[in-house]
């Protein structure tokens, strides 16, 4: 079985505020550029929280499930998740 190339992938990810130490979680299909709109304040949930750092990523395979995971990782499990995976990262 061939791994198809044209696979548009989509990430979800959490990046976190140095200013206020809060989280933002989203989700895009181009990481990267996304990322570098966060960095030049053009995103504006995150413009005067400035600078933010990308601490988690996940990838997937279509929209739906990335819509679906972001959304779980905004609830207040989701949450518990995050900072359960990042403990060490998170706590210093």
């Amino acid at each position: 079985m061939e791994l198809e190339t044209t696979i548009k992938h989509f990430y979800v990810y959490v990046l976190q505020s140095k200013k206020d130490h809060k989280l933002y979680t989203g989700y895009s299909s181009n990481l990267k550029q996304r990322l570098e709109e966060h960095k030049n304040g053009k995103i504006s949930s995150t413009k005067n929280r400035l600078p933010v750092i990308l601490i988690y990523w996940e990838g997937c395979l279509c929209q739906r499930d990335a819509t679906q995971r972001e959304k779980y990782l905004k609830t207040a499990s989701g949450k518990r998740y995050i900072k359960n995976r990042l403990k060490n990262y998170l706590t210093g």
